[in-house]
């Protein structure tokens, strides 16, 4: 499973951060971090889920409130938004 979050799409509410550890509060910009995430275009950052924490990932790309989260399954399937 990978997530793939749009940080220029991201308002900064930080519901992600409360829902999974992976995402950071950075206030100096207004917007969450994905930790150990590559940058695949401009923006746009993308990593595997660990197993064990797809539930989080879930919870996380579904609290955001601008859709800045996608999840892929391992077929490269959108499951979440």
């Amino acid at each position: 499973m990978k997530i793939e979050f749009d940080r220029d799409t991201c308002i900064g509410m930080y519901q992600c951060v409360a829902e999974w550890s992976e995402f950071e509060k950075d206030t100096s910009a207004g917007k969450a971090v994905l930790n150990d995430s590559e940058e695949v275009e401009a923006d746009v950052f993308v990593r595997e889920v660990p197993e064990g924490a797809e539930l989080d990932a879930k919870f996380a790309a579904r609290t955001c409130p601008v859709d800045a989260i996608t999840i892929y399954d391992d077929d490269g399937e959108q499951l979440i938004p």
